[in-house]
């Protein structure tokens, strides 16, 4: 049976009441659209902008315990390279170590100037001559077992003079700890003055990995 025309008329104006509805509401027609939720464009700074950030913290720090006595120990007597090996956090300092010195020295130096920097600092490079040289020596000196557990040697520049020597070695086991020692003490008895063109402050000695199995001061 079909219903009247009155009750047929009603559901009608309600449907179209409901697509009026839904229309206004942003549902694909010309009615005005659901305002979007604001987005946060927060901008991270790069790593390197981090660790200068956290050496620059520690320098001042240094600064306002010791005065300029400190400073000149941090600045011209590495003591903000040598920090660097133990700042925390790790995961800050070893993003760019370099920045975190220049951040330590400015800091130091200064106790409040700021240069922030526009560029990572700390630049690597392999330095295969200098291995074959380090193992020549240990030949003629006794150290040829221990120098024939050394990899590679790294460089690894902190600035503009400041840098650290790695040098990989191929066992992991714990118990050669004595050996480390003793490859790290060939090299730094070899290393004893040849410094070149810049100051070399750590003999860092890793695993295969990277990962620091030992360090010792150069010179």
């Amino acid at each position: 049976m079909r219903a009247p025309a009155r009750v047929r008329s009603a559901g009608v104006a309600a449907a179209a009441a409901c697509l009026g509805l839904i229309t206004s509401c942003g549902g694909g027609g010309g009615g005005s659209a659901r305002p979007e939720p604001s987005v946060s464009h927060t901008t991270v700074p790069p790593a390197y902008t981090a660790a200068y950030e956290a050496g620059r913290r520690e320098g001042k720090r240094i600064f306002e315990d010791g005065g300029k006595g400190a400073a000149v120990h941090e600045v011209v007597w590495g003591g903000c390279v040598r920090r660097s090996l133990t700042a925390r956090p790790r995961d800050v300092v070893d993003e760019d170590r370099g920045a975190w010195v220049l951040g330590c020295q400015q800091g130091a130096g200064s106790g409040a100037d700021r240069h922030p920097l526009t560029r990572p600092v700390t630049r690597r490079a392999p330095d295969p001559d200098l291995l074959g040289r380090f193992r020549s020596w240990a030949a003629a000196h006794g150290e040829q077992q221990s120098a024939r557990a050394a990899r590679r040697v790294v460089l690894v520049h902190l600035g503009t003079r400041d840098y650290d020597v790695e040098l990989a070695y191929t066992c992991t086991a714990r118990s050669a700890r004595a050996d480390v020692r003793r490859l790290a003490d060939a090299f730094a008895t070899w290393w004893d003055g040849d410094d070149g063109d810049g100051t070399a402050w750590n003999l860092i000695v890793t695993d295969p990995t990277g990962q620091r199995l030992y360090t010792r001061a150069l010179g």
